[in-house]
């Protein structure tokens, strides 16, 4: 049931949850469904055992959840001044409504924040954020939706990317709170274009007011599943600016880089799986051969001791020195090791080239688009259909998709010997970043519309 209940509301992009042949057709017997799933698991929630794993530790946090919003309503919930609730699933969403959120902020510093999130991987994200209240998601219950509305009173409700729930919007909307969506996508194979699933979502996307598409294509499929063409925008995606704003503000000389300062060319191996370094750690043989002075600073996607180990008995076998992050030998090791997250988006500022992760895993690929904001070329395995960045990294001439050790290796050995070659593809992959620029300042625009327009929340008919 669990598990179950995870596709059901993760609103999963690769499943769906009916198993019969043929999906129902009645939106009305899915929105019921759907229903009994959520408060089914809500119930669930309430004897979920103290087990390991993202699935058992989101169902405990949302243990005396409405509780946990009444009070802070109670509390801290100002009458007198807007607020505006921003929904990110995980960190990837919330990385691209945190610079959305700095320019909110700014510009309406009477305006309280409210931001909510899905996923455990985000809790200590959320805390980062400097927003008045945050606390997961609850449950997408009726019941759930209508506590925490009374509790935020919010002027305007804001989905950032991808997930649009049903109850929550239906709720909303019902009270007059405005809705938007911002960096939205959506996949041509989406699951959500699936019949079963459009029509259960298809009432939410069409209750949205304001619509910020990363492109005219995702824009086109997000109308074709409900968006009202009149609400919809093409604003961009965030995240550009996001990784731009880090990699100008990285310092080459605090105390995470500079003691690894090195004229040695540099490969930057981030958010790597087994599955990646199988590949990548045989291509480094060619690496080495064809540039013996060349360095290796890996960070593996989970730094997990299980995931350390084969890395460094790797290293031991290739007769390659290696060091932790944060040890002494670090500046000289053959092999840096990164143990700890939260640091890579600044490593990549050491890369004469990067490999990005995830492109021979199941899991997809990581962040290209970090790399490329300190204009260094980007390599990735083949796995990268879905990534839009990846895409136009590969058509401006900054990244390349290798699906072999040899192909890979032949590949680094171009960038650390070419230089003009080098160049090339890194001026490349940087102006990929630059032309993606603007995209928070056309979001905030959008969301401060929505904050500006209609009557208040609570004044307007309902939807």
């Amino acid at each position: 049931m669990v598990g179950g209940w995870w596709l059901v509301t993760a609103n999963c992009d690769r499943s769906t949850w009916y198993t019969n042949d043929q999906p129902p057709t009645s939106s009305t017997m899915l929105s019921a469904l759907y229903t009994l799933c959520t408060t089914l698991v809500r119930f669930v929630a309430r004897v979920a055992p103290d087990r390991e794993g993202k699935i058992w530790q989101s169902l405990r946090a949302r243990r005396g959840i409405r509780q946990r919003y009444a009070a802070w309503g109670a509390a801290h919930r100002d009458p007198a001044r807007s607020l505006l609730w921003v929904h990110a699933p995980s960190v990837g969403e919330g990385l691209q409504a945190r610079p959305v959120l700095e320019l909110l902020r700014a510009a309406h510093p009477r305006l309280q924040l409210a931001y909510t999130y899905f996923s455990p991987s985000a809790e200590r994200f959320a805390r980062s954020l400097g927003v008045d209240f945050t606390d997961y998601l609850p449950f997408d219950t009726p019941g759930d939706a209508r506590a925490v509305l009374d509790a935020l009173r919010p002027r305007a409700l804001v989905y950032s990317k991808l997930d649009v729930w049903p109850m929550f919007t239906r709720e909303a909307a019902r009270r007059g709170v405005r809705l938007g969506l911002i960096s939205a996508t959506l996949a041509e194979d989406s699951g959500r274009r699936s019949r079963a699933v459009a029509s259960l979502l298809r009432a939410a996307y069409a209750r949205l007011d304001a619509v910020g598409a990363i492109d005219a294509e995702d824009a086109a499929r997000l109308v074709s599943l409900g968006v009202r063409e009149r609400v919809m925008q093409v604003t961009g995606d965030t995240r550009y600016d996001q990784v731009w704003a880090r990699a100008q503000h990285t310092d080459p000389g605090g105390a995470l880089l500079a003691p690894l300062a090195s004229l040695r060319p540099t490969l930057v191996a981030g958010s790597t799986w087994p599955a990646d370094e199988a590949v990548l750690l045989e291509a480094w043989r060619t690496v080495r051969a064809a540039v013996p002075d060349a360095r290796l600073i890996i960070a593996p996607h989970e730094p997990k001791p299980s995931h350390l180990r084969p890395i460094e008995r790797w290293a031991v076998g290739e007769r390659l020195s290696l060091a932790r992050l944060g040890d002494p030998r670090a500046a000289v090791a053959d092999v840096v090791l990164v143990d700890r997250v939260g640091v890579l988006g600044e490593l990549y500022a050491l890369a004469t080239a990067a490999f990005v992760g995830g492109g021979f895993h199941d899991a997809g690929l990581h962040s290209v688009l970090e790399p490329a904001a300190f204009g260094a070329p980007v390599a990735f395995g083949p796995r990268c259909e879905r990534s839009r960045d990846a895409r136009l990294l590969r058509q401006a001439g900054g990244g390349v998709s290798t699906d072999t050790a040899g192909a890979l290796g032949a590949g680094l050995v171009l960038w650390f010997s070419n230089d003009p070659a080098r160049r090339t593809a890194g001026d490349a992959a940087l102006g990929v970043v630059r032309d993606g620029l603007g995209a928070a300042d056309r979001s905030a625009r959008l969301v401060g519309a929505l904050l500006d327009a209609g009557d208040h929340p609570g004044v307007r008919a309902s939807r």
